[in-house]
């Protein structure tokens, strides 16, 4: 049997970004098939010019975040975050889970942000776009730097990510939820193994994902479950499941978003259907179109996230007859914006009580893939850009 050169990717194919003056496509050239060759991952250091990202969407709950990290490995072929690649000229298909780029002066950007004199504390999300605890994390450690911050200066902060790495930071999350400083959301898109291994194969599996729930809970920190996406005719008919599970574990409230195909991801998705779930890729398609107004996707301000439509009503009306059942439904608490230090307000001195022995961004210290295999040394904090390689076994 030919070994599958794209196992553990969500994409199966590459096509050219958005913006780019010619488009390349595969054929066949009658010679057959190359030797199969895994895909690589690339990461790239980067000096980002800012940190604090903001919105202005009503269909959300946050309207600052950072994302240390562009591009995902976790690879789930849903993602809306894959359109971005094509602004650097790549492909939110496979590059866009292999072609990686880390901020590598996330920290320092976010403590000079916070020294600003004008500067006001609001709840800052960790995340939104790509996971802040993808593979990739293990060895950088840029998330739990930036955490470091947080705490330090007695910032709220709040975090979503479908990954079970959330729990090395446990310490540091606790010690934030004891003063209301922080909150949790763990994406539980499917408790199926399968479908989770095709849908978002570098993810964590389910059971590790509430294995993360509960752990966050019994630390003090206030947990959501987002149901997200809700893909028809594929994950819909786990959405009570799905809530009991993760009530069980721990988790206070929950939301969900129903599944979004904004540009390239419509195409994508097609391809990834017709690969792995054929017998029911046209009724997929059918009903997405049925919540969108007859189109792959309605960017529309209040009907992106749920639909609308019979169907998307019937989802609505599941997801709140099992939240008031399970008492998922309660509001939830604004975090604590008073507690906030402004770094440096004494004669413009560090804390001199701040270990920085412990701060653990791993700029310039070895890295380590998911699995705790060597893939090489990551670049000094001065650098301004460079790779790392790993190959996939």
């Amino acid at each position: 049997m030919d070994k599958d050169r794209l196992h553990g990717r969500g994409a199966r194919t590459n096509a050219s970004g958005r913006y780019e003056r010619f488009a390349y496509e595969a054929f066949d050239d009658g010679w057959g098939a190359d030797e199969a060759q895994p895909v690589e991952t690339i990461v790239t250091p980067e000096l980002a010019r800012s940190i604090i990202s903001t919105n202005q969407s009503p269909d959300v709950s946050f309207d600052q975040s950072i994302n240390p990290y562009r591009g995902c490995e976790h690879g789930c072929i849903y993602c809306y975050a894959r359109p971005n690649h094509a602004y650097v000229g790549l492909s939110p298909g496979l590059d866009f889970e292999t072609k990686l780029f880390v901020k590598a002066n996330a920290v320092e950007l976010l403590e000079a942000e916070f020294a600003k004199p004008n500067y006001r504390p609001k709840t800052i999300m960790l995340g939104g776009v790509t996971d802040i605890y993808q593979p990739i994390e293990r060895g950088y450690g840029i998330t739990r730097a930036i955490l470091e911050v947080m705490e330090r200066w007695r910032h709220p902060v709040s975090l979503i990510t479908k990954s079970q790495l959330v729990m090395r930071d446990i310490d540091i999350l606790a010690r934030l939820a004891e003063r209301g400083l922080t909150k949790a959301a763990i994406s539980v898109t499917t408790l199926e193994r399968r479908i989770a291994r095709v849908m978002e194969p570098r993810a964590a599996a389910p059971h590790r994902r509430i294995e993360a729930i509960r752990a966050l809970a019994q630390a003090g920190v206030p947990v959501t479950v987002m149901v997200a996406p809700i893909v028809p005719a594929i994950n819909d008919s786990e959405i009570e499941a799905i809530l009991e599970e993760c009530a069980r574990a721990g988790a206070t409230s929950a939301g969900y978003v129903v599944l979004r195909l904004p540009r390239e991801i419509k195409d994508l998705f097609r391809e990834w259907l017709h690969a792995h779930f054929p017998d029911r890729a046209t009724r997929v398609m059918s009903i997405v179109r049925q919540m969108r107004g007859g189109r792959d996707y309605d960017p529309e301000w209040g009907k992106r996230q749920k639909g609308e439509g019979p169907y998307a009503k019937l989802i609505a009306d599941r997801f709140m007859r099992a939240c008031r059942r399970l008492e998922l439904d309660k509001p939830r608490l604004p975090l604590d914006t008073t507690q906030f230090r402004r770094p440096f307000d004494a004669g413009g001195q560090p804390d001199l009580f701040y270990d920085l022995g412990n701060r653990q961004s791993a700029i310039g210290n070895r890295a380590v893939a998911e699995d705790g295999s060597d893939i090489g040394y990551t670049l000094d904090g001065a650098s301004q850009s460079g790779e790392i390689v790993r190959k996939d076994e």
